[in-house]
């Protein structure tokens, strides 16, 4: 109990529960004391409420647990209380002062917090402290455990014992954009002194190793950054700790580096990062830093894409070679709309010498290796397609006046590209080809035998169906992969009547 008696927890009594009311500066809100339903909409107008060090936490995931909650607040400083509203989805969260509520604050409104993947609300409570029952004892346990990362030397610090070690293992998931070592140390370093860190793909996975100089520091940036994205909407943290304890680095290069030795050899083939690059990262990429607007970071870091590959694997581009397609059906089209899962189709040209292959051009690097990753190998038109990075930069256009046979298509300006608005949901929604596809932007007439046959039509069979509870998206399973790429192919963008179009992704989910 040492370094903790100080902190206070309790779960508030219905009579006392605080309602909401929708700030119009923020889109965050305020509360005032008076029964209310939790909601918050069509409510009166307040403002916002000053600093304290009370912070107001709203729209938490149903299962969050209060170890959850006081992790956001973890990494700002000491947390003295906790009172959560289990039925309105909501916690107060007292902060040892009004500095670290504040930082904490200012943090959050650049970078939204996320507990168990789902985006929650931080603002100032108009309470000043919270005054609570500190007898539930299941809440001050956990209250206790999380709080003694605060303090090394408790007891309590055996309730974390995986926090032994200070190397975390991170996978970046949703890799839209190329995250790079000086990113990772850039965003990690806000928790404590990084000494060493190791990328490396696996599993077709950018995965890296860092090393901080304190398992302390390893458990607070866990807590605070698992879940979190680098970019807008992209590029999501997935967290865990090592089973190393130490890091053994021989090269300081893109790939690895010792930050306490830099004097080791930048090793074979492996050329240091171009500094230019460095720099344009470290300035510039990181919206968990709070530095910048995400957007512009993510753009940032789509500009500097091409070069940072060129300094990590020579020769890679966003052109894509694509081999042994059935040239009796393949059509520039239906290759803009499978690559089109993976990235913003620029370009499409079937080789007129060949036309069991063909180019396509991506918007850039990261959206090549996407889309070879997740298609060379699959099935189109009955054929295994083979799909590599081509040593072209770009895709020429047919010169004036000169027809390919329309072997050559121009998508640049094409309004069916699923990335071009940046934070878009579909980022979060890249998933490999797959038997179930889901459905969006069904009209409301369309009926379940009418999806049924739309998709048998398209040379398949429907095994199962499922309408989501709005009726305006649905789940369909074909019996193959090849079948759901085949439909995807055939039904992406098709016209279900007044001018509404069918939306088709692959779906990680099954029926």
């Amino acid at each position: 109990m040492d370094g903790i008696s100080d902190v206070a927890v309790g779960v508030k009594r219905g009579s006392e529960e605080l309602s909401m009311y929708n700030s119009p500066t923020s889109g965050m809100s305020s509360i005032s004391d008076g029964a209310s339903n939790g909601s918050d909409s069509k409510k009166l107008r307040v403002e916002e409420a000053p600093p304290s060090r009370v912070i107001h936490i709203r729209k938490l995931p149903n299962e969050a647990s209060e170890a959850e909650v006081i992790a956001l607040g973890l990494p700002f400083g000491k947390v003295t209380n906790i009172l959560t509203l289990k039925g309105k989805n909501q916690a107060f969260l007292e902060m040892g002062t009004e500095e670290a509520a504040i930082t904490m604050v200012n943090y959050y409104t650049t970078v939204t917090p996320h507990i168990r993947n789902v985006p929650v609300f931080i603002q100032y409570s108009n309470h000043k402290e919270l005054k609570t029952d500190a007898g539930n004892q299941r809440t001050q346990a956990v209250l206790q455990a999380v709080s003694a990362v605060q303090s090394p030397s408790s007891d309590v610090q055996e309730v974390l014992a995986a926090a032994s070690s200070p190397v975390l293992r991170i996978i970046i998931d949703n890799m839209f954009y190329p995250v790079t070592l000086d990113v990772l140390q850039q965003i990690f370093s806000k928790f404590g002194t990084v000494m060493k860190i190791i990328t490396f793909t696996k599993n077709n996975q950018f995965q890296a190793l860092l090393q901080f100089s304190d398992p302390v520091n390893a458990q607070q940036a866990k807590l605070a950054l698992d879940g979190q994205n680098i970019y807008n909407s992209c590029c999501t943290l997935r967290i865990d700790f090592s089973k190393l304890v130490n890091l053994n680095v021989k090269y300081n290069n893109d790939k690895s580096r010792d930050y306490t030795r830099p004097e080791l050899p930048a090793g074979d083939g492996q050329p240091s990062l171009d500094p230019t690059v460095a720099a344009a990262f470290s300035k510039d990429s990181s919206s968990l830093l709070g530095a910048l607007n995400p957007l512009s970071a993510a753009a940032a870091a789509a500009a500097a894409a091409g070069r940072v590959a060129l300094a990590g694997q020579a020769g890679s581009s966003g052109v894509l070679l694509v081999s042994n397609l059935n040239e009796e059906m393949v059509t520039p089209q239906s290759l803009f709309t499978l690559f089109g899962v993976y990235g913003d189709v620029q370009r499409v040209k079937i080789l007129y010498n060949k036309k069991d292959s063909a180019l396509i051009q991506m918007s850039d690097s990261n959206q090549a290796q996407l889309a070879m990753s997740h298609l060379n190998g699959q099935k189109m038109y009955g054929k295994i397609i083979r799909v590599t990075l081509s040593k072209h930069q770009t895709v020429a256009l047919p010169r004036d006046g000169l027809d390919d046979q329309g072997l050559t298509k121009d998508y640049a300006n094409s309004p069916l590209h699923r990335f071009k608005k940046p934070g878009s949901k579909n980022f979060q929604n890249i998933f490999p080809p797959s038997a179930t596809l889901h459905l969006s932007n069904i009209p409301q007439d369309v009926t379940e035998d009418d999806l049924r046959l739309l998709f048998s039509n398209a040379g398949g069979t429907v095994k199962a169906f499922k309408f989501f509870q709005d009726r305006k998206m649905a789940l369909i399973q074909m019996s193959t992969v090849e079948e759901a790429i085949q439909a995807l192919i055939d039904l992406h963008n098709y016209n279900m009547g007044g001018n509404q179009h069918l939306r088709v992704s692959f779906s990680k989910s099954t029926i």
